[in-house]
């Protein structure tokens, strides 16, 4: 076949950037219409002429921060369920912001009604635009061809992955990199892109050297080295670059940074789903009457073990004689009661406990089961890479993968969150964690084979 180029392709950053910028416009203009209309003149010093364009740069501000936050801004990239919902979040914070900005300029609290009315018209902008948005990438960017290579390992589960997206990515043809150089470079050059499957170093490092001297663009599945490598540090001592991985953990400032983080964030959540902790342990007593909370061993930083809190949602001894079985879709041993706060996650926030008093993290790696711990680091040795740091609530793994993820995708998922550690990545994981909750796929169990 014919390798296609798509002429399009070096305009699609400014496209997706034109993209966005006309619903921050549209939302900000019929903010500032309803603003005007009914907030301007309950303010202490009302705004005339051009004040109001004061309030529709705040407004515009505040969209697009969580725009950037909650993923809105990806278009052509999330399909079009995730970017309606990622912009109906955005929205949501915006316009709760510029609420609480139009309180304090009333000295007083004045009607919501105006912003609610507004979030339900902002919502229909949203569905109309990520519809014409979708179209136009679609239609401009449509799914690349792709050549998967591969080694030793089974390709199975990756082109399983890929084919959920076909929007973006049609596999076209697979084969092994054992086959002759001549007949794998004939292949690559008849292809938009290649998906790189767990090749060794050697032979991987002249694939990316082949492709990349005809610009070919090549998607890899990177190698535990690979994560390291690329958060390294640029050293320039001499005319030769160096990288320097410090391999460390967090720094003791960043620690001090993220403990103070966790405290505040545990005693605000702790407050604030107090009533819905309450009528969640009410339900499970009235069930089955049994215990409220399930506790069970996990593992931290530097392998601790500590023990974990969640509510209960499955029947009373579910693993009866410890044998460790976990759950998938379809379990008969999780309760109605169960099911609902699973899907929803609302099993989790007894371990804003556990954050507060220091066994865990907001962000942070998923503690996974000693059991679990000890057959992972058998499976895959660096597994306990990840515990450099102490575990957390949400995190990388949690937010980008799902409860069914394979070890080895965790553990690179986490290193990734380790090794580019920063305070404005855990606010942005924390604030991610609102849209995942909304996301069913997130939390997939293991499927009964």
């Amino acid at each position: 076949m014919e390798k296609k180029r798509n002429n399009f392709d070096q305009y699609k950053r400014m496209i997706r950037f034109a993209t966005v910028l006309v619903l921050i416009l549209m939302m900000t203009a019929v903010f500032i219409i309803v603003w005007k209309r009914f907030y301007n003149w309950g303010i202490v010093f009302p705004f005339y002429y051009k004040g109001y364009w004061l309030m529709g740069a705040f407004y515009a501000f505040f969209y697009a921060i969580f725009a950037q936050l909650f993923g809105g801004m990806e278009v052509g990239h999330l399909k079009n369920s995730s970017l309606m919902l990622s912009q109906l979040l955005t929205v949501i914070g915006a316009n709760v912001s510029i609420y609480l900005e139009t309180v304090l300029l009333s000295v007083h609290f004045v009607t919501i009604l105006p912003i609610v009315l507004l979030t339900v018209f902002d919502a229909g902008i949203i569905f109309i635009w990520a519809t014409v948005s979708g179209y136009i990438f679609r239609k401009l960017f449509p799914p690349r061809n792709i050549l998967l290579l591969y080694q030793e390992y089974d390709p199975t589960p990756l082109l399983r992955k890929v084919k959920s997206r076909r929007d973006r990515y049609i596999i076209r043809e697979s084969c092994s990199v054992d086959e002759e150089w001549e007949t794998i470079t004939r292949k690559i050059n008849c292809y938009d892109a290649v998906f790189l499957c767990d090749i060794h170093s050697p032979l991987r490092n002249r694939l990316l050297k082949y492709c990349y001297l005809r610009s070919i663009r090549v998607y890899i599945t990177p190698k535990i080295s690979d994560i390291i490598i690329r958060s390294s540090a640029n050293i320039h001592l001499f005319d030769t670059p160096l990288l320097l991985s410090r391999n460390e953990g967090l720094m003791f400032e960043q620690r001090l940074f993220k403990r103070i983080i966790d405290i505040i964030v545990s005693i605000a959540a702790l407050l604030i789903t107090s009533p819905v902790m309450l009528i969640i342990a009410i339900a499970i007593k009235i069930y089955d009457r049994g215990s409220v909370f399930f506790v069970q061993d996990r593992c931290t930083i530097n392998g601790r073990i500590f023990k974990i809190h969640k509510f209960r949602s499955m029947i009373e001894n579910a693993e009866q004689d410890g044998e460790v079985i976990p759950a998938t879709d379809e379990d008969s041993r999780i309760t109605p009661v169960g099911r609902f706060i699973r899907k929803t996650r609302l099993d989790e926030l007894p371990q804003f406990i556990d954050i507060l008093v220091g066994n865990m993290s907001v962000v942070g790696p998923r503690p996974e089961r000693v059991e679990h711990v000890e057959q992972y680091i058998q499976e895959v040795p660096e597994f306990v890479y990840r515990m450099k740091v102490k575990g957390g609530l949400t995190g990388y793994a949690q937010i980008y993968g799902k409860y069914n993820t394979t070890a080895y995708d965790k553990l690179k998922l986490d290193l990734m969150y380790i090794q580019n550690y920063s305070v404005l990545l855990d606010l942005k994981l924390i604030v991610m964690t609102v849209k995942i909750m909304f996301m069913k796929e997130s939390t997939e169990g293991f499927d009964e084979k």
